[in-house]
């Protein structure tokens, strides 16, 4: 084989066997050397390396040099709503689907995917994750679509658990894109951006030969994209609640109906405790459709042989029980299981391949802790050796009433633990040296840090079909009840924008003009009633002018007494309202480096975009 450079030859091949490290983080999914010589090798050397050719079927072909940006717009020309919320009205959606693959050739070879199908309202994304890192332990070849991204498009598209190269992305994005258009007519236009990402991921996995695509589904079920996908190997519902009720209907047996709409007549199919309205209608479809249906119970933590998940929280332990069955079924169906264990699970103990999978497995944004490096950027040596994290970020993208309660509960049993933590200190991982999903966190030796004083900050935002009087109390109260009170509350519009796909290289906007902040100060009236016990709309309106939009509050805001107020603060103790998140990420850590001595806890939910754009900003 060739490359623009020359051939790889024996003695180079040699060479990078020989480079542990390199194998490590080129290859991590790899546990020996017999799994790396394989057909794909060559060709995943000649992507890492940027080469612009592409391995097919031992031949050399190039690729369009057109830059990432160019796909980016692309894609944002395919986005056909302008909010979330707003319905495409896209008809004979499946149909379409099936046109759009039979065009890219892609029909035949979808039941060479081995899809694992997963639905549900909250923890189908996690569950998918889990369920590629417990495959790819057992040496299948995996590869994984969930959404939304946080960073970068390309974070949708995992294969054996790390996101495609941004290479292979331009190779397939291009295929699939020349092929579409070419064909494009007033009755079958290109698909909107969903739809293509869809058509996309099938591209990706089968030209990639995965043994195994976990597909997350995008909305819904019945009417989602991902249901053109015919004979699953296995389906899975994940923990159903009120979620996109504008679409899927106002009742838990309609949000059922649509998600149990992904079964397959006799595929089998498992799903979590769920309430008795879902519940019964999951049942009454599996018997319409003779699906072997099982319910699986939460994991019990002592399977796990004294590891832990890298995805905190308990209601995770629903989701990693799903995911063994999902994943147990999928061997076994696919004459995988023997390979792995030689016995069926005894005495509820899981392979050693499954609680590799299950401790290991990361998503970005759900239930995790990022301490900001940059305050250290002056001092490497603080930064690696003894950092006790004046400002620490908790991202969660909790955005609905039951996901939001478990948010809350991590958040509350975290800053426990980190209390709690007498023996060990966080440390700093730089985000340019974590890995690509990686948690930013890692436990270190105890090197004798100081005591800080700690205060927890809310920072908010939720789109506006979302009920933030349902939310944020909910939020307050669960975390009351462990004892975790937030002295303050930040409000601010995300940067992200649903007219626009962006990369993770893509221009942050600095230009404030013409911003509306109306819905942030919208919820700044319900903080401050759920803080006072009573309405706040006439201060608001007196204090918070537009004009007065670039105005940052003082420092000592987040310091004073939050029982003092005063015109400095606009008359509102506990709350204020940014207009922009890089502006508050500044502010913040301008608050630190002038009290050193307290350390700021900030949750950042109620927004996937503004868990994705906090990240975003704090990678750079």
């Amino acid at each position: 084989m060739y490359t623009k450079c020359g051939m790889i030859g024996v003695s180079h091949f040699k060479s990078i066997i020989n480079h542990k490290w390199w194998i490590s983080t080129q290859f991590p999914a790899y546990t020996n050397i017999h799994n790396v010589i394989s057909r794909r090798f060559v060709s995943e050397v000649l992507f890492e390396r940027g080469s612009s050719n592409v391995v097919d079927n031992g031949r050399l072909q190039n690729f369009p040099s057109s830059s990432y940006e160019a796909a980016m717009e692309k894609l944002s020309s395919l986005i056909t709503r302008q909010r979330r919320g707003e319905k495409p009205p896209i008809a004979n959606k499946l149909e379409k689907m099936s046109m759009y693959l039979k065009i890219l050739g892609l029909e035949e070879d979808m039941n060479s995917l081995n899809i694992i199908h997963v639905a549900g309202t909250k923890g189908k994304g996690s569950t998918c994750i889990f369920c590629e890192a417990i495959l790819r332990e057992c040496g299948i070849r995996t590869g994984v679509f969930t959404s939304p991204h946080l960073i970068d498009v390309r974070e949708r598209f995992r294969i054996d658990g790390i996101n495609i190269s941004e290479d292979k992305f331009l190779q397939y994005f291009w295929d699939c894109w020349n092929q579409l258009e070419e064909k494009a007519t007033e009755q079958l236009p290109m698909p909107p951006l969903f739809m293509f990402l869809t058509i996309l991921s099938f591209k990706i996995f089968i030209s990639e030969q995965v043994d195994a695509a976990i597909i997350e589904v995008g909305l819904g079920g019945t009417e989602d994209s991902t249901n053109v996908i015919k004979e699953p190997t296995v389906c899975g519902i994940t923990s159903l609640g009120m979620d996109h009720t504008e679409i899927l209907g106002d009742t838990l047996g309609q949000i059922a109906s649509h998600k149990a709409g992904i079964f397959k007549p006799k595929v089998p199919a498992f799903t979590v405790p769920q309430l008795p309205e879902a519940m019964d209608v999951i049942l009454e479809r599996a018997k319409e459709l003779m699906v072997p249906l099982e319910v699986t119970e939460p994991l019990d933590c002592k399977q796990m042989k004294g590891l832990k998940f890298c995805l905190s929280g308990d209601h995770q332990l629903y989701n990693a029980a799903l995911a063994v069955s999902l994943s147990r079924c999928w061997l076994q169906r696919t004459g995988n299981w023997e390979k792995v264990c030689q016995n069926d699970f005894q005495d509820s103990n899981l392979p050693d391949e499954f609680i590799r999978g299950l401790s290991t497995a990361n998503f970005s944004g759900r239930s995790q802790i990022v301490c900001d490096s940059s305050l250290y950027s002056d001092c490497p040596e603080i930064m690696s050796e003894n950092c006790g994290g004046e400002l620490i970020f908790y991202l969660d993208g909790a955005h609905s009433p039951e996901s939001m309660e478990a948010c809350a509960k991590w958040f509350s049993n975290a800053l426990k633990g980190y209390k709690n933590a007498s023996q060990t200190s966080i440390g700093v991982v730089n985000a340019e040296e974590s890995s690509e999903n990686g948690p930013f966190l890692h436990e270190s030796k105890t090197l004798g840090t100081f005591e800080k004083s700690c205060r927890q900050i809310l920072l908010f935002n939720c789109l506006d079909v979302r009920n933030p009087k349902i939310l944020l109390p909910q939020l307050v109260n669960e975390c009351a009840l462990s004892g975790i009170h937030f002295s303050r509350a930040l409000f601010v519009p995300s940067m992200s924008k649903y007219t626009k796909v962006t990369s993770g290289a893509s221009v942050i906007p600095s230009d404030l003009s013409g911003i509306d902040l109306s819905w942030q100060f919208n919820l700044q009236r319900i903080w401050e009633k759920i803080m006072h016990g009573k309405e706040m709309t006439p201060l608001l309106d007196k204090d918070f002018k537009i004009e007065s939009k670039l105005m940052l509050p003082p420092h000592e805001f987040l310091y004073d007494n939050a029982s003092k107020g005063g015109p400095s603060h606009n008359d509102f103790p506990c709350s204020a309202v940014i207009p922009s998140l890089p502006l508050t990420i500044k502010w913040l850590r301008d608050c630190v480096k002038e009290h050193p001595s307290t350390r700021l806890q900030v949750l950042v939910t109620g927004s996937l975009h503004l868990v994705g754009d906090v990240l975003k900003l704090l990678k750079r």
